[in-house]
């Protein structure tokens, strides 16, 4: 052997270093994971999923008799960041309607409050105050006379 092949030769401290090495970075991997998960998720979806599963069948009805109203909703944001809504009815605007909304955010990281509305020259309704920049969640509550119907949308 030269001197050359002598100094290759494969130790035990190359083997602890290169296991040292390999689960440091899974370890640092799982940590680094770990803090974005935990920083990022506000809260649980629902506090008993037992309870809520005992309510599924009566919210499928309520979705069913929503369908059956026809309404057609659009919900956007002008560039002033102001939260547009239309609710319409075989093409035409729906007039009379009471609207309760809630923003809330995604993550839960902010209080959710109301959002109220105000007539539009188009017949349509207009946010009375503006929407923060970043993506929020938005529960509309929609009624006029007997009917109502209940919409979730993601705005950004």
């Amino acid at each position: 052997m030269t001197d050359k092949h002598a100094q290759k030769i494969f130790t035990g401290r190359h083997m602890a270093a290169i296991l040292i090495a390999f689960f440091g970075v899974v370890m640092t991997v799982n940590f680094i994971m770990a803090r974005f998960a935990l920083s990022t998720f506000g809260g649980t979806v629902v506090d008993n999923s037992y309870v809520a599963s005992q309510h599924y069948n009566e919210w499928l009805a309520h979705a069913a008799v929503q369908d059956r109203l026809g309404w057609q909703r659009s919900v956007t944001v002008d560039a002033d960041r102001h939260v547009r809504l239309s609710i319409r009815k075989d093409g035409r605007v729906l007039d009379g309607l009471q609207v309760r909304a809630t923003l809330s955010h995604p993550l839960g990281r902010v209080e959710p409050r109301p959002l109220h509305f105000l007539i539009a020259p188009d017949g349509g309704l207009r946010s009375a105050e503006a929407l923060p920049a970043g993506r929020w969640r938005l529960d509309l509550s929609v009624r006029q006379g007997a009917d109502e119907a209940r919409y979730r949308e993601t705005l950004q």
